[in-house]
């Protein structure tokens, strides 16, 4: 399955809650595995579920909410701070979910989202309450991620209304940018200008 990502228009998941650290994304007891797959079953485990368990969903809890849906989670400001473990952006994706949005993201989990395909989009405060707004008075309204443009657009909500889309645009670094436009890993990445890498050698080089 390709991993690269240009255009995301989704439903989202909203989760308006502050400073949601990695703990609570992916609890501690869960990072025994070494792989990627499986840690979306797990995905905010101890807010899901009464005990931790699996037949006590919590109805309270967004997840569990089938009003809600997509490949977006809209997350309260600072989001995925605390201890390092890549595993949160693992199971953030497993779960699903190609993109985050927030109005401030950790710097570690932002580059570890990056780093698995997993698009951190970072918007400001009265944008991202404008998000939550729409998507609770309408949970089908659709969230537009445009990678190329760096832009993000609410295709519904109250200022739809008035004949105008909030947009905003999102900073990215140009080389994440274009690792996730083509699927690309760092080894990747170096092996799609492997030939501009060896005429650089060719000419400068040589002994």
């Amino acid at each position: 399955m390709s991993r690269s990502m240009n255009t995301i228009k989704s439903t989202a998941v909203p989760l308006s809650i502050e400073n949601i650290d990695t703990d609570q994304i992916i609890p501690a007891r869960f990072l025994k595995a070494t792989s990627r797959e499986g840690f979306g079953k797990n995905l905010f485990r101890d807010w899901r579920y009464n005990n931790g368990d699996e037949n006590q969903k919590r109805k309270d809890f967004v997840l569990n909410d089938p009003s809600y849906g997509g490949r977006i989670l809209v997350a309260g400001k600072n989001f995925g701070c605390g201890s390092s473990r890549e595993h949160a952006a693992w199971a953030i994706k497993d779960y699903g979910f190609d993109v985050v949005v927030s109005s401030f993201f950790a710097d570690i989990f932002k580059n570890n989202a990056l780093n698995n395909f997993l698009l951190p989009v970072v918007v400001t405060d009265s944008f991202l309450q404008e998000i939550f707004l729409a998507l609770q008075n309408e949970p089908s309204t659709e969230i537009e991620v445009n990678l190329e443009e760096q832009t993000i657009q609410i295709n519904k909500g109250p200022l739809f209304f008035k004949g105008h889309l909030p947009v905003e645009l999102f900073e990215i670094s140009p080389y994440k940018k274009t690792c996730l436009m083509n699927g690309y890993d760092d080894i990747d990445y170096l092996l799609s200008i492997k030939n501009e890498i060896e005429e650089y050698e060719k000419k400068y080089c040589r002994n």
